[in-house]
Formats: structure tokens, sequence, C-alpha cells
């Protein structure tokens, strides 16, 4: 597939740092290139959106003029470290457009954007992407490792793109107050177009002020208006030639001129196909030069049909939001603003907490990126034994509230807590937001209980909702971000339907089985069903066991399965840190001794969608290739 622009377009601009003012010459240049640029991140980013694996246009479309700068600084300077680190790692579009600046790969290349195989994740990966010079992920990571850099750099100037999101991040006060007390000489260029995944941060942070917050840390601040060249190259001028940290606020609206996502949070995803053929139509394009190539590119889907489990598919993380309101259906409106509190981390139409913030709006608090905090906040408010908190995220950022979590526990709060985007299944924003080290969660001593729950379906999850919402202390509820089919008995029905109670802590039993048994929970529990449904199909009497409580030992179950031939765990959790690493130890502390083996999460990701299951050997072939070997030892 050629790509239709032209790169070698852009035009080399020499820029003297210590000239505020453009010429003439300078500001045409300066803006053909933004233009150029900004063209080539549509129409890369909407192949995305062509092939369903979403995108992420709005911020490396908005920073385009910043880049452009830089790139002009770069080409008459060494006194720079010429790497244009980025605090926000769905910005990637920017980082691969570079690499193709810079003929690391092919222009053309672009266009398999966040496509499988492709090495071009949707967050930038150093040693996976040619050109990439950095890994970026999880939003305020970037500044304090830049602080370290300009530590190694002394003698030159480090730059840092950020955001307005990603200066809610704690890790950013912190890095602020280092950058000042060793006046550091980093510059950060922010774009601050008051747009996040959820909403607006001056509706939800009222008093949040980028510019007063960093003037308060002791920052040197430039505010401009980001659209005006001539003022961002006079803020440029003005931070470069301040002695020790300071920052731009490139003030504009996210997504300047793209048609029907404006200034919207739906800008901070991949614009839509229709919007970007709709952007070029504007610019002047024939229709069939980006028409031919976005309405060309389609969806890769799995054509894989599975035993075992319905055709119908639902997201377990829009179901956590549906079974808490079911529960507090059951509540007035009094005493459930009384009782409970449920606190957003600007992800709450990706973790299923929208419907309760439409529903409830009585215990829901919209809040900003602020994982420890927020989590804090919904333990303390569960510190009274008859209160509960309600926190969600990302599974990947369990990792960032350990220690909160340890606070929670010794402080005997109630804390409900739903982690979604847990394995790795449809995860096209690849390795950094794999949320594969769940156990980290269960970080209390021995004499504590912690509840660590995976249902395996819609059904199941919300029979777990339902008989863990009032329970007291510390628990956690884990969900995918793909859609996953109902589970079947052999007679058609659902397995967690009528008739079916959770109990915490106790396994299931979805198949008997003589030669051996399949341990596994969540997502993987369709896979691991049809690879036992099709080894009985050979002969091979496989047991399959769901283990919905993590973290517990069902002894009645341990020991029947464990004294049976072999015993495999498949997980997408981390094979380091996951179930199976632990599951041969409970089995021999209790004299059980079977042939044993887990397989897990194990490799840095491939991109894609539902190819990262298979990628890392964990859809029903690689298990049914596992048990036959297992079975043969």
């Amino acid at each position: 597939m050629t790509f239709p622009i032209d790169l070698k377009q852009l035009k080399k601009i020499s820029l003297d740092p210590t000239n505020p003012q453009l010429t003439n010459e300078q500001r045409k240049d300066l803006l053909f290139n933004i233009q150029l640029l900004r063209d080539v991140v549509v129409l890369f980013t909407a192949s995305a959106a062509a092939r369903g694996v979403s995108g992420h246009t709005g911020g490396a479309y908005d920073t385009i003029p910043e880049v452009t700068l830089l790139l002009s600084l770069f080409e008459s300077s060494d006194k720079y470290v010429k790497i244009f680190f980025d605090e926000a790692g769905h910005r990637v579009a920017t980082q691969y457009l570079l690499s193709a600046l810079e003929g690391a790969i092919p222009p053309e290349h672009l266009l398999n954007y966040r496509a499988a195989y492709s090495k071009l994740p949707g967050h930038p990966e150093l040693g996976l992407t040619p050109g990439v010079k950095f890994s970026s992920g999880r939003l305020g990571h970037m500044w304090p490792m830049v602080n370290g850099i300009a530590l190694a750099n002394r003698d030159k100037t480090v730059f840092c793109l950020g955001s307005d999101g990603s200066q809610q991040e704690g890790n950013d006060a912190e890095a602020a107050r280092l950058a000042v007390a060793q006046n550091l000489n980093v510059k950060l260029l922010i774009d601050d177009n008051n747009v996040t995944i959820a909403g607006h941060p001056s509706d939800y942070f009222k008093g949040y002020d980028l510019t007063k917050t960093l003037e308060g840390h002791g920052l040197k601040v430039v505010t401009v208006q980001g659209e005006d060249i001539d003022a961002l190259w006079a803020g440029f001028v003005e931070v470069i030639n301040c002695n020790g940290p300071a920052a731009i606020v490139a003030k504009r609206l996210m997504g300047p001129g793209l048609p029907d996502v404006e200034g919207s949070s739906h800008a901070h995803d991949v614009i839509p196909v229709k919007s970007a053929l709709k952007y070029f139509e504007r610019r002047g394009w024939q229709p069939n030069v980006a028409g031919d190539i976005l309405n060309n590119i389609k969806p890769s889907a799995s054509k894989y049909e599975y035993l075992g489990s319905s055709k119908e598919v639902v997201a377990n993380r829009a179901v956590f939001g549906e079974a808490v309101n079911s529960v507090l259906d059951t509540l007035s409106r009094e005493e459930a603003a009384r009782k409970v509190l449920v606190i957003d981390s600007d992800l709450e139409g990706s973790t299923g907490l929208k419907v309760i913030h439409e529903k409830h709006p009585e215990v829901f608090l919209p809040s900003g990126i602020i994982e420890r905090g927020n989590f804090s906040a919904a333990a303390g408010f569960g510190f009274d034994p008859e209160k509960f908190g309600v926190f969600s995220t990302f599974s990947a950022f369990l990792e960032m509230i350990i220690s909160e979590l340890t606070m929670a526990r010794l402080n005997k709060c109630n804390v409900l807590s739903h982690f979604s985007h847990s394995g790795v299944d449809e995860m096209a924003d690849n390795t950094c937001h794999f949320g594969i080290n769940s156990f980290f969660a269960d970080n209390g001593l021995s004499d504590v209980e912690s509840f660590l729950y995976f249902p395996a379906d819609a059904l199941q999850m919300t029979k777990i909702v339902q008989k863990v919402f009032f329970q007291r202390g510390i628990r956690f509820v884990f969900s995918n971000r793909s859609k996953i089919p109902y589970i079947l008995k052999a007679d058609g029905s659902k397995f967690f339907g009528d008739g079916y109670e959770f109990v915490p802590g106790k396994d299931e039993t979805i198949l008997e089985g003589a030669a051996g048994y399949i341990v596994t929970f969540g997502d993987m529990l369709y896979r691991s069903y049809d690879a036992a449904l099709r080894l009985r199909q050979e002969g091979l009497d496989v047991g399959l066991i769901n283990k919905s409580t993590l973290n517990i030992v069902d002894e009645e179950t341990t020991k029947k399965i464990g004294s049976s031939p072999f015993v495999l765990v498949a997980e997408t959790f981390n094979q380091k840190t996951g179930l199976g690493s632990k599951y041969g130890t409970w089995l021999l502390e209790r004299g059980l001794t079977p042939k044993y083996a887990y397989i897990g999460t194990h490799k840095e990701g491939c991109g894609g969608l539902h190819e990262q299951v298979p990628f890392q050997g964990l859809d029903p072939q690689s298990i049914i290739a596992k048990v036959k070997q297992l079975a043969q030892k």
C-alpha cells in the first residue's frame, strides 16, 4: 500500500533560540510543516480506526506544533538531548511519525498502526520499533526519568512533552520538586487541552491550574495559545534561555480542526474513518486518495469456534457497573449516599462505572488521573465499618497503589476494587498496559484475609458482586478488556445461571476428569474448556476447574485434583507472579505430587487484539499440546 503523503516535502528550518521573532519565511515554512505532519497523523491513526484497534489521534495531532519547533531546534544545535521524550504514551503516533521521518521505517508501514505483529503497538517500546528511542506507557512516569537524564547530561537541555492529564499524577509533583532543587535543565512542553478520557478537568477538578501549580513548585512557566506559532516560539525562546527547569503551558482545543471530535473527549481516542475522510475533503484532497486506503482496511477477527461456551459475548467490565447498580437499587438514595462512595479515575466509560454515574449519581464521585489518591479516598470512606468505598481502574495500574493497599489493610477499611483490562486479551496498547501482576494485590500478612475474584463470565460477575459488595475488608474483582462468552453446561444451559450460588473461596468443577485437571480462571476458562472438550473427544479424560477466588485454597478441590495424574494451570497473568507460580507450592504443602506445569503471559506483546493470547501460547491448541505433553510424561 503506497503512502500518499511525501514526507520529503518537510522543510528544514533552522531557528535561533535567542531570537523570539519568526521571519515571514520561517512562519510560512513552520505552518506548512505543521499541516503536513498533522495530515500524516490523521491518515495513519485513522487506519487503526478502520482496523478496529483504536488509536489515539488527538494528543499526537495536538502537539505537532511543538514537535515541529523541536525538529528545527535539533537541526541547528547539539546543545540538546535529541529525543522527543513524552509523558503521554498514547501519543505514540508522534514517535512513529518521527521514526518515518528519520527513515527507520518506511512511511507506508505507518498504515499498519497498532496492527498485530507490525511492531507499532499503542505505546512506544524501546527495542521493538525501529527508530523509537524510549518506552513510555502510563501517564506521569516520564518526567521523573527525564530528571535522571538531565542529571546525566548537565551540559545539555532535555525536553519532555507533557499534558494536563499526565500532570495530574503525583509522580510529576515529586519530579517538579527534584527538578527545582537540583536546578535541572528540563523543559516541559505541556499540551493543556482540558480534555481527558471521561471529561474535562475544569469540570471535575475545580481549581486545577497547571500554571499556578508548576509556579508553586518553583518552575518558570510561560502560558501561551498553542495554535499561535509566533506565541509558541516566543515561549520556547523564553524557557530555553531560562536557567533551570521551565515549562510552556500550551492551551488549545483538543484536536483543533478535526471534524466531529474537536474539543471533545472523543478526540482523545482515534478519529473515526468518516471524520478523517471529512478532514481530507476539507483539505482539498481527491476523495479516492484517503478513501481508497481507509475504506479498504478491515478489522481482523478470530474465526475460531469454541466448544462449551455461547456465541454471544459480553463485556464483564461493563457488567461490573450493572451489578453494582443492582445492589444500590435495593437501597433508598439517602441510604446509598450514606453508605457507599464510588470514585472514578477518569476511566468510567472503560471500567463500568459510567452506568453507576448515570443511575446513582448520589454515590458517584468523578475524579482525575490520581489513582493513589482516589484509592485512598475510597478506603478512607470505608474506614467507618458501616461504609463502603468502591474504586476502579485498569489492572495494569494496580501496581501503582500497593503501598496504599497496605495502609488500607492496616486501617481495616472497606474497599471493593474493580480492576478491568486484566490479562493481555485485546491489548493493542501492549506491554505497558498488560494487567498481569494482579497477585500483587494480595500483599497482606497471613492473619489478614484478602479476596481476589476473577469471574469467568457476565453471570458470574453479577453473582460475585452481589455476594461480596457489603462484606468488610479489602476485596478485588477483575475483568477483561475483551468481551467473553457465557460458560455452558452439556445441555446448553448457562453454568452460572439459575441455581448457581457463588461461594467465596470455593472452586467450581466444570468437568470431572480421571486423566488430570486444568485449573484456570477469567477469560482463560472458555479457552481451557474448549481445549478440555476437544481432548475428551480424543479419549483423554481431562477435568476442568474454575478458580474464581484466586488466592484462597479450596482444600477439598485441591486434594481432588492434586490426587490426579497431572495439573496444568493456564492463565493470562504473569507466569512469574501469577496463580501457577503459587499453585504448585500449595500442592506440595499438602503432600500432593501430580505432574505439574503452568502457562501464562511471559513475553512482551505483539500488538493487535485477539492475537495477543495465541502469541503468548495461551490459545486452546497450545493448551491441548501442553496437556498432551503432561499426559505422556
